[in-house]
């Protein structure tokens, strides 16, 4: 007799309490910015955090006799989804409560975007919004930019839930590669990295004398690669040096963190040996190259200006950060049209960016490659290496499946824009941005406007578009099939 798969609920409620807790954590720093800039919003920034530390508190006490009870992948599907459905859904209260966003579809959308690093927004005078309400549109950004199911792993290390579970299901994991034996170190070395980081960036660009406030908000945005700036022009008003420390470290947070491992490890020839990173800088730079030429012999700018520029705005939109210095859709078409194709593409595995992911085309080329061989030779027996090593069928059959899945739901989400009133172009580059965690889009949403004018219909399917590409689509989809719910 067949046993019943039974979801742990009451282990997924206590999960989803400790969450709330670390973000009820993060919101009292709004109200220390409200306080330090002599806002008037000091009340309802503590009230955002009391609403938020409550319920989180009332499910972790509730249900703490779980906390040791162990998950299923089943479990770990559905907590990772609810996790970050609720840190989105709390995340507006501080936007509701301070009345900087007012609606709430609104203010969803912001804090949506925020979480999961897309940086889109609805938002047409950044500038008017309260310190306090910039602080935490970039601090979403730091939170989720890493994972908060990995920062609840690296938190909380004697709890016996599932956690190889969890964080695969939150990171999607392609390759395995184990620069550490234990996930818990992995969660907590990535953390290290993700703060050394930060805080690198910080001192350069106060370094380059961007206010500190401005230096951390556009931090935490770029480690995260998310976006959120808090000028309303982006980066285009900033000096030549803070567009390429920005620049650099948005081609430093889309790198694989593994490869950061790799070299505490001082293991540097696994590092230069690395597919995926060889490949995700070739592109890059080529690309970047390309661009600087059409630039420069169109006369759209002089040599440096064209550099800096194509660097900026094609590592912007690879590594899926979506901060700009220009409007690159009125550049020629060629300049356009290939910072569009790297929307394809896509950071590296393993790392804040988002996107199909580097490894993903790394794969897929390599099994185009032995099909078109075993076309020519019948009798070869061929297989996917990947770094030397051998790349199951099973890693390989899911990569295809996931790439066309990725662009069957940007394709859904597509055709729901355009139902609810949107033009293709439009719907097309929001559809696609949103699932990559990009920022800006296509049409009225590129880099010269915003999402206010998206139908509310719209903005949801974008929220959902959004979550599910941040959770890289498997974990979001199995909960609408048969088989999850048997």
């Amino acid at each position: 007799m067949k046993r019943k798969a039974v979801i742990n609920l009451r282990g997924i409620f206590y999960v989803l309490g400790v969450v709330l807790l670390i973000e009820s954590f993060f919101m009292t720093f709004n109200t220390l910015v409200s306080f330090l800039y002599k806002e008037p919003y000091i009340k309802a920034n503590f009230l955002a955090f009391l609403v938020t530390f409550i319920s989180g508190l009332i499910l972790y006490l509730i249900n703490q006799s779980h906390k040791h009870s162990s998950f299923s992948r089943k479990d770990s599907f559905l907590v990772v989804t609810l996790s970050w459905v609720t840190i989105s859904i709390f995340g507006t209260l501080p936007y509701l409560f301070t009345g900087a966003i007012p609606s709430f579809t609104n203010a969803l959308f912001e804090s949506v975007s925020g979480f999961t690093t897309t940086g889109s927004s609805i938002l047409t005078n950044i500038e008017a919004l309260p310190h306090s309400a910039l602080f935490w549109r970039s601090e979403t950004h730091w939170i989720g930019g890493m994972g908060i199911i990995v920062l609840f792993i690296a938190l909380f290390p004697t709890m016996r839930v599932g956690k190889i579970y969890l964080f695969n299901a939150e990171a999607s994991v392609v390759v395995e590669e184990k620069a550490f034996p234990r996930i818990l170190d992995v969660a907590r070395n990535l953390w290290a990295i993700y703060f050394f980081l930060t805080l690198s960036e910080i001192i350069l660009l106060c370094i380059g004398g961007m206010d500190l406030f401005d230096s951390i908000c556009h931090s935490f945005a770029t480690v995260a690669t998310g976006g959120f700036s808090t000028k309303n022009n982006s980066i285009a008003g900033y000096s030549p040096y803070i567009q390429y420390i920005i620049a650099i470290f948005m081609i430093l947070s889309a790198t694989n963190f593994n490869i950061y491992l790799l070299i505490i490890k001082k293991k540097f020839s696994s590092v230069f040996k690395n597919e995926e990173w060889r490949t995700y800088l070739f592109i890059l730079f080529s690309v970047v190259l390309v661009v600087t030429v059409v630039l420069y012999i169109n006369k759209v700018y002089p040599l440096e200006p064209a550099f800096r520029h194509a660097l900026f705005n094609v590592a912007s939109l690879m590594t899926a950060t979506g901060f700009a210095t220009a409007n690159y859709l009125k550049w020629p078409a060629l300049a356009w049209m290939l910072i569009v194709f790297v929307m394809f593409i896509g950071a590296s595995s393993g790392s804040t960016g988002g996107g199909v992911k580097v490894i993903r085309y790394v794969i897929l080329g390599k099994k185009l490659k032995n099909t078109f061989r075993e076309a020519l030779h019948p009798n070869l027996v061929s297989s996917v290496r990947y770094n030397g090593h051998p790349v199951g069928d099973d890693v390989v059959s899911k990569t295809l499946i996931f790439i066309i899945l990725y662009f069957v739901v940007v394709l859904t989400g597509m055709f729901i824009l355009i139902a609810s009133g949107v033009d293709p172009a439009t719907a097309f580059g929001s559809a696609l941005t949103a699932m990559g965690g990009m920022g800006p889009g296509l049409g009225v949403t590129g880099p010269a406007g915003n999402f206010s004018s998206i139908p509310i219909i719209g903005k949801y399917t974008l929220d959902a578009l959004m979550i599910t590409g941040r959770l890289e689509i498997f974990s979001v989809l199995i909960l609408f099939t048969k088989d999850f719910w048997r």
